[in-house]
């Protein structure tokens, strides 16, 4: 049993803490806040001790980890000082907002020892699990091309000065808050990413990085790629795989937040469409006790260093090409 510490606790902080309670793999056991006087009543409620800054938690003996739900360009330092207190990590995405800051926190903790988490909890959905399975089987021939949306509206009630709509933590729309979890997918099935072209579009929400992001990907092997995430509109979330024998595709009745039934659906060369539905499971609690796993039993965590890295450098590449309206190399 990991006893972890929750910093940061705006929505996303939250859901955390109380997707992993009853668990037997980790514990929160603290939680602090920049404005801990906003979070007493969830203190309350929860029962976990309230602390009013990081160094405190740092501090104290009780805490083995620490899991960092606060704004991106906040992780590195954040990350530096949980390993001086020789304390495990589970960062939320992105791992940070460019590719050098990614490499120095990975080469870091793995320094140190440490088993550094990532909150990618997409890949734990039952869809994806499956669709990830069919890649690297080989059933699908020539990997063609993959595309998917991941749009919602939970940021329409978002002020526009808060640090997810910023420039500075959220420099190509949703990407941060959304599409980094689809371009996570794309590497760990597809391989690493050679060059991006985006745009983004600014429609309904008064955020200053606009409502809408789109982006394509050429594949360092050659397949190609689409994403499209929106913040503004009914939950909407698909992502197909296309090979020369088969495609299949991932589909959500709602945000994996709400939990909720997904469905997969597979077409090969003799036009025949096969669906299947999975119940409705947490991911964010999946990923978060199969890194405990790995850090209390030495047990395989299916986030590899060079895909933390690379799905950062990805991101940094969205942003550039936001700015100058141009292919750009990642």
């Amino acid at each position: 049993m990991i006893k972890t510490a929750m910093i940061g606790l705006g929505w996303w902080g939250r859901h955390m803490v109380n997707s992993v309670k009853g668990s037997d793999k980790l514990e929160i056991v603290r939680m602090a806040a920049r404005r801990p006087d906003r979070h007493r009543d969830f203190s309350a409620e929860t029962g976990i001790p309230l602390l009013d800054n990081y160094q405190k938690v740092l501090e104290d003996l009780e805490v083995d980890a620490v899991i960092l739900c606060t704004p991106h360009s906040q992780h590195e330092d954040q990350l530096h000082a949980a390993i001086a207190h020789d304390k495990q990590i589970f960062c939320e995405k992105p791992l940070s907002l460019t590719k050098e800051s990614a490499e120095r926190m990975v080469e870091a903790a793995l320094d140190a020892g440490l088993i550094l988490g990532v909150g990618h909890e997409r890949r734990f959905e039952s869809t994806m699990e499956e669709i990830s399975r069919i890649v690297a089987s080989g059933e699908m021939g020539t990997q063609m091309h993959v595309e998917a949306n991941f749009s919602h509206d939970i940021f329409a009630s978002v002020d526009a000065d808060n640090w997810r709509g910023s420039t500075e933590e959220a420099p190509a729309a949703g990407m941060t808050g959304m599409g980094v979890h689809l371009t996570d997918l794309f590497i760990s099935m597809l391989g690493p990413v050679e060059a991006v072209a985006a745009q983004t579009a600014k429609r309904v929400l008064d955020l200053p990085t606009g409502d809408v992001v789109t982006v394509q990907f050429k594949f360092q092997s050659g397949s190609t790629g689409f994403i499209g995430a929106i913040s503004s509109t009914p939950y909407y979330g698909r992502f197909t795989v296309f090979g020369d024998q088969i495609w299949v595709e991932a589909r959500d009745d709602s945000h994996p937040q709400h939990g909720g039934k997904t469905h997969l659906i597979t077409c090969r060369k003799d036009g025949v469409q096969h669906s299947q539905s999975f119940p409705a499971k947490d991911p964010v609690r999946a990923n978060l006790e199969e890194w405990a796993d790995a850090v209390t039993n030495g047990t395989p965590y299916r986030f590899q260093d060079e895909q933390r890295i690379g799905n950062v450098a990805v991101l940094e590449a969205i942003a550039k090409s936001v700015q100058s309206g141009a292919w750009e190399t990642v």
